[in-house]
């Protein structure tokens, strides 16, 4: 019985949790009339080398008229790895996300990223995909 009580609490509280980020995300996305230009969505490696350079930069400019925030990044898995600029973006200025695969697993690969912001148009589907050649 204590089991279950304590599972119910557990499952409350990791939902209201997600509410809450989500409700906050929504308030922030209200507050703002901007918007996110990425150059280009997808990148394609080709064939990389094993323990190659898997890391690309995808540049952005903020369009809209206000400061641009970003959220937050996720990435399907561990294997891709993204990192984001903190502070905001002002207007007409532009900033890069820039996502690193690890090229230690052999094989073909597309993942997808996605980027979080406060803006009418989140969250973006960035994608990397290529083929991690066989090592030597």
């Amino acid at each position: 019985m204590r089991q279950t009580i304590l599972i119910l609490l557990l499952l409350c509280c990791c939902l209201n949790s997600g509410l809450a980020q989500e409700n906050s995300t929504e308030k922030a996305k209200k507050d703002i009339s901007g918007d996110i230009r990425f150059e280009k969505t997808t990148h394609d490696f080709g064939k990389i080398e094993y323990n190659g350079n898997g890391t690309y930069g995808f540049i952005f400019e903020n369009t809209g008229k206000e400061p641009l925030l970003i959220t937050r990044v996720r990435a399907t898995c561990g294997c891709t790895v993204p990192t984001w600029p903190d502070k905001p973006i002002l207007p007409g200025k532009k900033d890069t996300i820039m996502v690193g695969y690890n090229t230690r697993i052999t094989g073909s690969f597309s993942k997808s990223i996605r980027v979080y912001t406060n803006v009418e148009s989140s969250p973006i589907q960035l994608i990397i995909k290529g083929e991690v050649a066989e090592s030597k």
